[in-house]
């Protein structure tokens, strides 16, 4: 993309960090992207540290603003190029949305954490006893999306917001763990296209996104 004032400093992987360049894309906004390797430890060392003191990815840079937390970085964009708004146009939507946004982050997010992180970091075996217990937590916000999408294709609305970037970088982490060796121990519901249809072609319905492909974490082509 084009160089511009607007820099993301991510780390391939990164959920909080996928649904912001989802953002991005989806608003079409440029920028720069500045990516940092976590196996080097360069989100720790002072230059960073010095951007974001809880040295995590993401942190925006535009000129002498610099903001992190994802959410906010997300809100941020949205009042600062208001093209293509992924929070509403009306107070209806607004709402919406935010409780879309609210309900993820509450709910799904944190037992989907506990299921494929220790699958991703090839600590399933040890946590297991934690994986079982989130993921009837999982499945049961899951059924919930599911149900959610029988009104349309997005998760809040007629079109992407803020909603859909937030919660699909999430559920493509499930998706991956679900391909490591230790996962057929797990009822992780996948493929997905199986058991929540629904969520599978909502999936597919980021993926075509345009810009989507410069978003996907690049350690995963290896």
């Amino acid at each position: 993309m084009t160089s511009t004032s607007l820099e993301l400093f991510w780390i391939s992987g990164s959920p909080f960090a996928w649904r912001v360049m989802l953002t991005l894309e989806a608003k079409k906004i440029p920028y720069t992207p500045r990516l940092l390797q976590a196996s080097q430890g360069e989100h720790k060392k002072p230059d960073f540290l010095a951007l974001n003191p809880r040295g995590k990815v993401p942190t925006l840079r535009e000129g002498d603003f610099v903001l992190y937390e994802s959410i906010a970085i997300m809100q941020y964009l949205e009042g600062r190029y208001p093209a293509r708004p992924m929070f509403g146009r009306t107070a209806h939507e607004t709402a919406a949305i935010w409780r879309a946004v609210s309900e993820f982050s509450s709910y799904l997010q944190p037992p989907l954490v506990r299921v494929f992180g220790p699958l991703l970091a090839g600590k399933a075996q040890e946590k297991a006893t934690d994986v079982h217990a989130a993921l009837p937590e999982v499945h049961a916000e899951l059924e919930k999306l599911e149900a959610s999408l029988a009104q349309g294709s997005w998760l809040a609305g007629t079109d992407i917001t803020a909603a859909d970037t937030t919660a699909y970088p999430f559920l493509k982490l499930l998706v991956r763990a679900g391909g490591k060796g230790e996962a057929s121990q797990f009822d992780l519901g996948l493929p997905l296209s199986d058991r929540y249809p629904r969520l599978a072609a909502w999936m597919e319905h980021v993926e075509r996104l345009p810009g989507y492909e410069r978003t996907y974490p690049p350690h995963w082509r290896q």
